[in-house]
Formats: C-alpha cells, structure tokens, sequence
C-alpha cells in the first residue's frame, strides 16, 4: 500500500529546507566522462540556473582503462590534473552545492576507490559513480529543460567514450533507459585498430552494434517517440559537419550518416582524417561515433535527430535544485522500492517514527543534520525489502537488492550506503561492510545503523501500540536508552532484546547502556 503524500512530503522537507538553493548562489556540476570531463558554473535566478561559466577538456579517460581494469599512468595523471583545474574554480562553492559525477569507465575499474579518493582530493569535493541508467535519466532532464516544453514522447541518444544512453520519454520524465557498454573511443579502438578505415570493418563494427541494440529497439519501437536527439560531443560534431557540408537541412538523417560514412571509407585513415567542420581534436574518435549512430537509425528506423546543446552537467544542476527544493528522486524510488518488494509499510511507518524520535535526541551530539535524518528515513522503508525472498538472512538478500537495483537518483555509492545499514540492521555488524564505503560515509553508516536497530527491536511487536517515552543520551562512543520501568517490566522479550544489543553495538564501535526511569 503506497504512502500517503502526506507521509512521503514530511521525510522530504527535513533535507530540502536545509540545503535549499537561493537566489544569487552559486552552484557547480562536473561531469566526468570516459572521453571529455565538463563542469558548468550557474548561478542560480528566480529559481533557475543561469550558466557563468564552462570548462571542457579531452581527457580521453577510457583509451587509458586496461584489460584487467586499471588505468593506465599517463591517462590516470591527465585526469587527477584536469580534476585540479576544476577544482581551483569552484573552490569557494559549499560542497552541498557542488555535485561531480563519474561515467563508464570509472564505472569499469577493478578498484575505482583508489582513483576516486585521488579524484576527490583533486577536486576538493565527493564525486559520485552512477549507473548507466542513473546516467540515462540525468541526461533527460537536462536535455528536456533546454527543449519547448512538449507532452509528446521524446528520444534522446548520448554517445559517450565508452557507453552510449537511450532513453525515451515525456516531460521531464524518462519512461525506456538503456545503457549500452558501445562509445565512441572502445568502438574506434576495438573495430578500427591502427586506425586504418575499411568497409569490411566497419558492416563488422556496425554489424555487432546493430545486435547489442537489438535486446531493446523492439520495445523501443513499440513505446514511439515524435522527434530523437542528439546530446553529447559526437551528436554535436556529427551535427557541425553535416552542416558543413550541406548533407541535409533537416538535422541528421540516413542519408547524410551514409554519405558521411562513404567520405571517411573513401579517406580510410583516421590520423589524417580531414572534413569540413570537423575539429582535430574529434577527428581521433569521430568514425566510433559516427557508425554508433548508424547502427542506432537503422535499429529504431530513425529518420531525423537534431542536435540539443544540453546533456548531463545541465540535468546535474537541475537535479541538485531539485534535491534542495524538496522534489528529491530518491524518495520516489525509496517508496517504488518498498512497493515493489511488499514492504509491510505500517510496520516501516511505525520503526521509522521511533528511530526519528531517537535520532533528535542524538543528533546535537553526534552532529547530524537533516541530511542524515533523511538517510535514515530511507533505511526505515526499505529494511526489510529482504523478506521477499526469504526470512533467513533476510538483511543480506535486502542488501543485495539495495547494491544492484536501478534507483533513480541514488549514486553507487549512495546504494552502497544503504546497503550496509541493511545489511547490519540485524545480527552481527560486519565490520568490512562499513570499511568498503567511502570515508564520508563510515561513521554515518554506523550511527544510522545503531538507531535503526533499537527502533526494529523496540518494534518488534509489530503492533500499532504506542510507545513510552523513550530518553537516549549519546556521546561520541557511547549511547544510553532509559525506559520506564514499569514498560520494561510489562515487555520482558524487548527487555531481552536490548540487553543482548550490547555485544553487536560494540562492533559499531558503540557502548550500550540500558536504564529505567
């Protein structure tokens, strides 16, 4: 049973009220692609963001990604040093107003901690890692903010370095997202080795992606769309030399991609690859782009894109206003979430009033703001998503499902949070769990987690039973839950409970202390 929106607006307004964006402030999106890293600086104005600024470097992440998932010296250094660059320019933007977001082929490291600690220290802010769907979505919305507002369905196509995006749909909202692991740098490398340019590579490149897109262009084609877009760096270099050379004047066609795949066969060689409005700089991948395109017409019979200057960094910024304006994504999917697994919601409702309760009276001591209320209202509705599969270990089926769901709004590393309170909402705490989440997030993690496990074991009733008054005094190490004694008395498997709650929370690094009134 869905949530009253009453219900649902009360756990947005805590975060929203804290961070909300005012007129005349500053706000910065990075976007760090596997063949360009962006940011965009905007300033926000009757409540729309107002770019002041762009920066835009080849970096060309994904030419340097190994086999074996690492990333080679030379393309690693380019990155942390363009990182740098960005960073000295929103230097004085509060992080809550900054959000730097990671693609593909940070995605496709073995070890993206490593990079991605080195990646924030360069930049001075988090960076988070989203999937290709998550990707997807962002690309939407700020493609469909820079477009006339339309109720018919939509088409947008991203070519990245190493994934391409395909998403359908209506408004602001995405309906069809596919990511598929083709860009324009592995496509250029993988099927056009040396760079040497022949027909029989390229009905084989084109040939394989045509069969990649097959898993979805039936349900695609079924869904409809009125007009197609184009939004990264390859729709907009494709788009400038069609125009420069007067192939059509109705944006991309079929046609122009086949007389502009026949001007590159007939040069056959990337680095000296020469055409009218194409620069230098995209030249080295333009043929990996340029037959992703092709594969993409034929497969959902496409026969017009046009060019949108807007992409990811816009949806960044649009996404960040509406995280501080109480639209969050992430309730949203929280609430899909729980609904999808048949949650007991009364019984979420009646655990995430009593761990709200306890975590006003910890907050002062242990610093947390309506940020981490909001965390732990999430944690709340969807710890036990798990026992749709089975009671047993129902904690580590739900923490798979929180790592591996697509979740609008939600980073990896954010899923990895809510993941490990999940998972150690119940049993014994694994201490690894909390050691695997970026820094930011450890000592979050664990204090979220202690509250939520007092409110399950003083819920554990499952009843709609009011409850005592509840005193929790904290300190940095320690935290100590008096009851009334004679509801201590009266409930003698919740007194159980909480005195055998000693032994896991000392493995959050807690001391517990269980007293009467």
């Amino acid at each position: 049973m869905r949530e009253s929106p009453q219900f649902e607006q009360e756990s947005r307004v805590s975060l929203g009220d804290q961070m909300q964006i005012k007129d005349g402030e500053l706000m910065a999106a990075v976007d760090i692609g596997s063949n360009s890293f962006h940011m965009v600086v905007a300033r926000m104005e009757h409540g729309e963001p107002r770019v002041i600024d762009r920066l835009r470097e080849t970096v060309r992440m994904a030419a340097g990604l190994r086999a074996d998932g690492t990333l080679d010296a030379e393309h690693r250094a380019r990155a942390l040093n363009c990182l740098a660059r960005f960073g000295q320019r929103i230097a004085g933007i509060p992080t809550a107003r900054v959000r730097a977001v990671a693609t593909n082929t940070v995605r496709r490291l073995a070890s993206p901690q490593a990079f991605l600690t080195a990646a924030e220290a360069a930049l001075g802010n988090p960076v988070e890692v989203v999937s290709g769907r998550e990707e997807g979505r962002l690309i939407f919305l700020g493609v469909s903010h820079d477009l006339p507002t339309s109720r018919e369905p939509r088409l947008v196509i991203d070519i990245g370095g190493g994934s391409t995006e395909f998403i359908i749909g209506r408004g602001l909202a995405p309906l069809h997202t596919e990511s598929v692991q083709v860009g324009c740098i592995a496509t250029t490398q993988r099927f056009f080795p040396g760079g040497k340019l022949t027909r029989k590579r390229w009905q084989k490149a084109r040939g394989e992606i045509g069969v990649l897109l097959q898993q979805f262009s039936e349900e695609y084609l079924e869904a409809g769309w009125t007009d197609a877009f184009g939004s990264s760096g390859s729709a907009k270099a494709i788009g400038a030399v069609v125009q420069a050379m007067k192939l059509s004047d109705h944006g991309v066609t079929p046609t122009s991609l086949a007389m502009l795949r026949d001007a590159l066969l007939e040069q056959g060689q990337i680095t000296t690859l020469k055409l009218p409005g194409l620069s230098d700089e995209r030249a080295p991948v333009f043929a990996g782009a340029l037959v992703i395109f092709e594969a993409a017409f034929a497969a959902l019979g496409i026969e017009r894109l046009r060019v949108c200057e807007s992409s990811m960094r816009e949806g960044l910024l649009w996404d960040l206003i509406g995280r501080a304006g109480g639209t969050d994504p992430r309730t949203s999917s929280i609430d899909a979430l729980a609904n999808r697994y048949g949650v007991d919601r009364a019984q979420a409702r009646r655990v995430e009033s009593t761990a709200l309760a306890l975590f006003d009276q910890a907050a002062p001591s242990w610093k947390l703001d309506g940020e981490a209320r909001e965390w732990l209202s999430w944690a709340t509705r969807v710890h036990e998503i798990g026992l749709a599969i089975a009671h047993s270990q129902y904690h580590q089926h739900g923490a798979y499902i929180m790592r591996n769901a697509d979740l609008a709004g939600f980073s990896k590393q954010e899923q990895h949070l809510l993941a490990a309170i999940v998972q150690a909402h119940r049993r014994k705490p694994d201490k690894t769990t909390f050691a695997a989440l970026p820094q930011r997030y450890r000592q979050l993690a664990k204090h979220i987690t202690a509250l939520l496990r007092l409110a399950v074991l003083l819920r554990r009733a499952r009843r709609p039973e009011s409850m005592p008054p509840l005193r929790l005094s904290t300190t940095a190490q320690r935290l100590g839950l008096r009851l009334p004694a004679a509801w201590l008395e009266q409930h003698p498997l919740t007194q159980a409970d909480l005195e055998q709650e000693i032994t896991p929370m000392a493995e959050l690094g807690l001391t517990l202390s269980i007293g009467t009134e």
